[in-house]
């Protein structure tokens, strides 16, 4: 049977928090130096406490008003998974594409792996396709 003591639980909204507000230093030190990104798209694993800050840093270029809502978050042994919806307004560059001053909404998946009292390793699976169809811009008549 899988345990479950609430303070991972406790560490992820943290975190989730901290995310919202902005504070990326805060969330930095809440992982671990050796802390692993498994992103998709990626075949390795990427490595280390800046890939994670260069993700978060280019969210909030792109969506500076990035809103978080958890909609599900629960733990099993050192588990914890997360289902969250991102909202914001594309008000910077992300991925590329100028700002549109669009609204956007869109989902993730999201594991961790908790050693001690921080986050070690994460499994992230962010609905990019209906990100990016919301900011991409609107095709040319007759193209």
């Amino acid at each position: 049977m899988p345990t479950v003591n609430g303070k991972n639980l406790a560490l992820l909204r943290t975190a989730y928090k901290a995310l919202e507000l902005g504070d990326l230093d805060t969330c930095v030190e809440m992982l671990t130096e050796n802390f692993i990104a498994n992103v998709p798209g990626v075949n390795d694993p990427l490595h280390g406490r800046a890939i994670w800050r260069h993700g978060a840093e280019a969210m909030w270029e792109g969506f500076p008003d990035l809103q978080i809502d958890v909609e599900d978050m629960f733990e099993a042994d050192d588990k914890v998974a997360v289902r969250i919806r991102f909202r914001g307004t594309h008000r910077g560059t992300f991925q590329g594409i100028p700002p549109t001053d669009r609204q956007v909404s869109f989902r993730s998946v999201e594991i961790y792996r908790i050693e001690g009292d921080r986050i070690a390793e994460e499994w992230v699976a962010p609905d990019m396709l209906t990100l990016m169809q919301q900011i991409s811009p609107a095709p040319v008549a007759g193209q």
